[in-house]
């Protein structure tokens, strides 16, 4: 491998690291983006259950993920998600706990 390939697989290395990510994005697990303007494949950390009603939701750290497809910037704490997991969470209860 030249010195120019090593480059860029370097850059590339970093770039999906995550530097420069947009802000709420730290606890992005990982991101593939389909094409630049259209979609993204994300995975990031579920919000915790106990946490999800409270004006300050929080991260789940038992290693249940979200894989996402949609909007790049999709962040993991962000309304959307935090409504689409409330309405997940009820339907789990209702299901669990119905005739």
């Amino acid at each position: 491998m030249n010195k120019r390939e090593f480059a860029i697989g370097l850059a590339l290395i970093v770039g999906v690291i995550g530097l420069g990510r947009p802000a709420g994005a730290q606890d992005v697990i990982s991101k593939e983006v389909a094409m630049e303007g259209s979609y993204c494949h994300t995975k990031f950390p579920a919000i915790d259950e106990d946490t999800l009603s409270s004006s300050t939701p929080s991260l789940n750290n038992s290693g249940d993920l979200i894989d996402f497809y949609g909007a790049c910037d999709r962040n993991p704490l962000g309304n959307d998600e935090v409504l689409s997991q409330r309405l997940q969470s009820q339907h789990r209860f209702e299901s669990e706990y119905s005739d």
